[in-house]
């Protein structure tokens, strides 16, 4: 009898959630959750959303292989379409971008000659002199009409974070932010452009967003899926 009171206490100290099983995840990316998909072939359906069953028009795409390869993994254009808007919206409040912005005015604005790569020291002495201080453009100069005086940030893949002074791959590349001289965006919000080049998966992982942005990313996926009921 005595066992048995001792058994019911332990079972009642149990929390809930221990009995519910819980969805999986990738190894290396634990906010990017893993669902069986429906089908004849052997495939899974990656969401940034743990939500059963799964909304596969918000999900990233449907992959054949874990972890998702670039031959395995088909992205769903409607998520990306989702994460520009987001990024449109919210970037330029995202502290890491306030950060570059502040690094790029620190070191001098008119190092800006090639679009975003910071130019520093001799090398940059080197390539105004090459170009020419008003010759390169509106690209070479760091952003339209600012002749120097501001340019262009890069939002990118945490994936494969560029070296210092350089620019992220194409394939890495959300999108672009244009700041003044002051290292303040421009008109506010600075006019977000998406990259149109970036890709979910490349052989340096999958989907590597900022802590901000992926909170935004995911509030505004928590949204349309709430729409969709």
């Amino acid at each position: 009898m005595l066992a048995t009171r001792v058994f019911s206490r332990h079972a009642l100290s149990v929390p809930r959630w221990a009995h519910v099983r819980r969805v999986s995840s990738l190894q290396d990316n634990p906010y990017i959750y893993v669902f069986p998909s429906e089908g004849p072939t052997s495939s899974h359906i990656l969401s940034l959303l743990p939500t059963k069953p799964v909304n596969p028009k918000l999900a990233i795409g449907v992959t054949t292989a874990l972890p998702p390869t670039t031959d395995s993994l088909r992205e769903n254009p409607k998520f990306l379409d989702i994460l520009q808007e987001v990024f449109a919206k919210h970037a330029h409040e995202d502290p890491d971008a306030q950060s570059q912005a502040q690094v790029m005015v620190s070191t001098s604005g008119a190092n800006l000659m090639s679009g975003g790569v910071l130019l520093t020291g001799n090398r940059g002495k080197r390539r105004r002199k090459e170009m020419g201080d008003s010759s390169g453009g509106a690209s070479g100069q760091g952003g339209a009409g600012s002749a120097g005086r501001g340019g262009w940030i890069h939002i990118s893949d945490s994936r494969r974070p560029p070296e210092y002074g350089r620019i992220a791959w194409p394939e890495d590349m959300f999108g672009s932010l244009e700041v003044d001289g002051a290292g303040q965006f421009v008109d506010g919000n600075g006019n977000y452009q998406p990259s149109g080049t970036y890709r979910v998966v490349t052989r340096d992982g999958i989907l590597g967003i900022s802590p901000f942005l992926r909170e935004k990313l995911v509030q505004r996926l928590q949204e349309l899926e709430q729409e969709k009921q």
